[in-house]
């Protein structure tokens, strides 16, 4: 295939499954806000998120070897239809007055595990119809398509979610998958290598086969181990968000604030597509997370305006997309083709292994440690930090995840395999 048509079928594929994860982002969205308005509990709205992503981590490395063995679109296709089905199955229940917060649970856990095949495949997919000389273009592609759903997705699935509940959400979900799913079936062409040894080999050859590539390339091992650590410090972020603002205002507000955070990440993607690729993508990644994690979670905890909030979240997010281009273009660029499914596999069990953990930490820490400390109105200095009332304890932990964020960005940035890993 020609690399100008080859891009040209990336193009199709960033489309079709940009429209996918749009739709995909809405429903747990709106889900959080059921739940939260069911339970007021940040704990149970973190598990949410913990049942989906505790059997995408379990099983990322099995999942990412029969990626390299299996054909990447079909994959994709039986994965997305899986995640559908689960989606309206919650749909099916909630109009039978039946649904429950562990029929949330169990029906994550399915979509966790079809998203462990569904994103393995997309990747080596992606790489498969890309040239090399256009990762950096496909990787801001990527993250210009991440920062629009995070903008739009909010407040979309806000205003359904106000307009006409659960149900309204979720038939637009439905909606997208159908559109998405028939453009990727008809559309895309997605090439395969043909490479007759894995049919020959065992499974815990290809295991071996990607821990000896990790244990060689000791500075992407680094890089995935510090994201690893970013990823825990977010998720408590992403635990305690919905908990603050919902306790002092509605979901609007944290709709703006998330939608804020999406517009910041465009800005961000059109400035990496614009930027040449660095001297070093190692430091542009370090200094971009440096960045966020030292402006939002202090904004966050030290202001009670809503206003500040979203500046918090603009200033933040802002270098995101610069970061994940960079990462795209570097695991893309030393990771042998043949190797990608069960390589990213592997990324994704080290860098995401942590977010289940932090989101457990961020309920618990909310509901059981910060917010009853600062009810406890002898805690005067406390109270002046982070204010009173339900919220005051969130508003607090995010101070202490700022301060933990910078100490790990300031730890991995002397790491010197990572330091060195383009010299």
């Amino acid at each position: 295939m020609k690399d100008k048509q080859k891009f040209s079928n990336f193009i199709i594929l960033w489309a079709t499954q940009t429209l996918s994860r749009f739709g995909s982002s809405l429903t747990p969205f709106a889900l959080i806000l059921w739940a939260y308005g069911k339970t007021g509990s940040a704990f149970s709205t973190a598990l949410l998120t913990v049942s989906s992503y505790v059997p995408y981590i379990l099983l990322s490395l099995p999942a990412g070897i029969l990626t390299d063995r299996m054909h990447k679109k079909h994959l994709m296709l039986a994965a997305d239809t899986a995640a559908a089905v689960c989606t309206l199955t919650i749909l099916l229940m909630w109009l039978s007055g039946n649904l429950q917060l562990w029929h949330i649970y169990i029906v994550n856990c399915i979509t966790g595990t079809a998203q462990s095949f569904q994103q393995p495949a997309s990747e080596a997919a992606a790489t498969l119809v890309t040239p090399a000389d256009k990762y950096q273009k496909a990787g801001s592609l990527n993250a210009l398509a991440y920062s629009v759903i995070n903008m739009a997705a909010p407040f979309t699935a806000a205003v359904l979610y106000a307009a006409g509940g659960l149900p309204a959400v979720i038939i637009a979900d439905l909606a997208s998958f159908t559109a998405a799913f028939f453009c990727l079936l008809c559309f895309v062409r997605i090439p395969e290598i043909k490479n007759a040894k894995h049919a020959e080999r065992r499974i815990m050859t290809d295991l071996q086969e990607a821990g000896i590539f990790l244990a060689k390339n000791v500075g992407i091992l680094q890089v995935l181990l510090f994201l690893a650590a970013i990823n825990f410090i977010a998720s408590i972020y992403n635990a305690a968000l919905p908990a603050m603002i919902l306790s002092v205002a509605d979901e609007t507000v944290l709709a703006a604030v998330q939608s804020a955070a999406g517009i910041a990440m465009i800005a961000g993607s059109a400035a990496a597509a614009l930027l040449a690729a660095p001297h070093s993508r190692v430091k542009v990644i370090i200094a971009s997370l440096f960045i966020a994690m030292s402006t939002e979670n202090f904004m966050l905890a030290f202001f009670r305006s809503p206003a500040v909030w979203c500046a918090g979240a603009f200033i933040g997010w802002l270098c995101i997309p610069v970061m994940n281009t960079n990462l795209d273009a570097l695991l893309r660029s030393r990771i042998p083709s043949d190797m990608q499914g069960r390589l990213y596999s592997a990324r994704n069990m080290l860098q995401f292994f942590t977010i289940p953990l932090g989101y457990l930490a961020g309920g618990i820490l909310i509901d059981r440690v910060f917010e009853p400390f600062m009810a406890d109105r002898s805690c005067t200095v406390f109270n002046r930090l982070f204010g009173t009332g339900k919220g005051s304890g969130a508003a607090f932990l995010f101070a202490v995840i700022g301060v933990l964020g910078v100490l790990v960005c300031t730890a991995f940035s002397r790491f010197k395999a990572m330091r060195q890993l383009e010299h």
